[in-house]
Formats: structure tokens, C-alpha cells, sequence
């Protein structure tokens, strides 16, 4: 009996020492587990964080490119743009066009964003283009846009009321030179109040220039610059008839002066600019 008792005891003992050598086994291997997991967890951030900053380095890239391309998609050359002054507003600036001004200089004139300045131009080429020339008019009270104003005029064949407009014309029915048009073009809301009062009331479409002090209520399509400069009123008039011609696929395309001949050579930007941060702020 008691060598039967000795006997279970070395097998108990036995047991033992397995169980300790297994579970010594055991918690080795989940070290070696954890640690082998960590590893690949580090393993795994240090490629993040390399993927992270290549992403990053690539979007900077990116928005270079995208800007690039924009300006190389630009109508005219940003430098033609900066030369004509058309990114120079007055020192009111309505909320409807707050949107498009890049920032204050330090006499008060308010600054245009020159990307938004070609996209209103571009869009405003296109609306332009779904009419004919006979459903459309162009009404510039400015001096400054006179010369450019006609040339317009006589290049695509649509109809322009400068110096003066007839008040009615749209509107009266009695008046023997009353007629009907699709669209019309306004230069400044200001100076060309009655055009634009008349064209709303027959509930016909607007394109209009729109200074900062400028608010187009009740307009279709805004093109958006300086419109109170010759150089400027030159660009927008170059920039919509060149687009006009070519969408319309008119003769008259191939007759199209040069940007030089509609900024003129007179005064520059800046002794212009001053002049207009002199003016009645509304923009007359």
C-alpha cells in the first residue's frame, strides 16, 4: 500500500512539472507574440506616416499644377489682365459682389480675384452666345467705353446704344422706333438705370458688368470688372466679341484688332486708378 501511495505521488509530480513546463511554453510564446505584433504595428506606422507624407508633398504639387493650368486656360495672359487695371473695383462693395473680392488696398479700392474675372468672362461669352445678334443689345452710357462699345458693334452685329438710350423703346408699343429683343446688355447699372429698368419689366434676360458697387438684381448673367476704365471696358469688349464671333462662326471673326488696339494707349493703371478712387463712390 504505501509503495502504491509513493508511486501516485511521482505521477501527481510528474503532472505538475508538465503543466509548468507547458504553461512556461505557452507564456513564452505570447511574449514572442506580443512582441512580434508590436513590431508589425511599428512596422506598419513607419509606412503611414512615409505614405502620409508623400500624399502631402503630391497635393502641394497638385494645387501648383491645377493653378498652372489655369492660368495657361486663361482667355488673355493674367499680365494682360493686371495691365488693363480690371481688377481694380471702387471702395463700395455690395454684398452680392463681396464674393469676388480678393482683398482691400491700402487707399480703399476694393481688389477682383483675376481667376474669378476670367471665369465670369468665359461664362458670360457662353450665355452671350445662345443668342443672335438681332434679340440683342448692348447699352454704354461711359464715355470710356464708347470707341470700344461700337466696335463691338459693328463686328457682331448687335445693336448698341451709346451716349444715350431712348427711354421706352422696349416698353412702349407707340413709340415708332419701339422694338423687341431677347437680351440686354448692361455696362454699368448705374449709368444705364432706364435700359435695365425697361428690360426687367418686359421680363427679358440681363448680362451685365459688374463693378464692387454695382448690384445685380434680377440678372441672368454678370460678367465681373472694372467698368469704369477705357483699358478695361477694352478688354471685356476684345474678350466678348473675339468669343461672340468665333461661337457664332461669323465672318467678321477674321476682322478682330488686336488686344492693343482696344486698351488704347492712353493714361496707365495706376494714374487711373487713382483717378477713380477720387470719384462718387457709386460709380458714376
Amino acid at each position: 500500500m504505501p509503495r502504491k501511495k509513493k508511486t501516485e505521488e511521482n505521477i501527481g509530480e510528474l503532472k505538475g512539472k508538465e503543466l509548468e513546463k507547458a504553461a512556461e511554453e505557452e507564456s513564452t510564446i505570447k511574449e514572442k507574440t506580443i512582441q512580434e505584433k508590436k513590431k508589425e504595428l511599428l512596422e506598419k506606422a513607419k509606412k503611414l506616416k512615409e505614405k502620409v507624407s508623400v500624399e502631402s508633398i503630391s497635393s502641394e504639387e497638385l494645387k501648383k499644377k491645377v493653378k498652372t493650368k489655369k492660368r495657361t486656360d486663361m482667355l488673355i495672359p493674367l499680365e494682360e489682365y493686371v495691365k488693363s487695371g480690371i481688377y481694380i473695383g471702387t471702395k463700395v462693395v455690395t454684398p452680392s459682389m463681396r464674393p469676388f473680392v480678393y482683398r482691400r488696398r491700402a487707399d480703399g479700392l476694393a481688389i477682383f480675384n483675376t481667376d474669378l474675372i476670367d471665369e465670369k468672362l468665359k461664362e458670360g461669352i457662353e450665355y452671350l452666345s445662345k443668342f443672335n445678334p438681332e434679340d440683342i443689345i448692348l447699352v454704354c452710357k461711359r464715355q470710356a467705353g464708347w470707341r470700344v462699345a461700337e466696335k463691338f458693334s459693328e463686328l457682331t452685329g448687335i445693336r448698341t446704344f451709346t451716349k444715350k438710350y431712348p427711354a421706352g423703346i422696349l416698353t412702349n408699343t407707340k413709340l415708332p422706333d419701339f422694338f423687341e429683343n431677347e437680351l440686354t446688355i448692361i455696362t454699368d447699372s448705374w449709368l444705364d438705370k432706364n435700359a435695365l429698368n425697361d428690360t426687367l419689366k418686359v421680363g427679358k434676360k440681363v448680362l451685365m458688368i459688374c463693378d464692387t458697387n454695382n448690384f445685380p438684381k434680377g440678372v441672368d448673367q454678370i460678367i465681373i470688372g472694372n467698368n469704369k476704365s477705357e483699358r478695361s471696358l477694352g478688354v471685356i469688349f476684345y474678350l466678348l466679341a473675339k468669343g461672340y464671333c468665333e461661337a457664332k462662326k461669323l465672318d467678321t471673326a477674321k476682322d478682330i484688332p488686336d488686344l492693343e488696339w482696344w486698351i488704347g494707349e492712353k493714361g496707365d493703371v495706376e494714374t487711373e486708378a487713382k483717378k477713380k478712387a477720387k470719384r462718387v463712390e457709386f460709380g458714376v
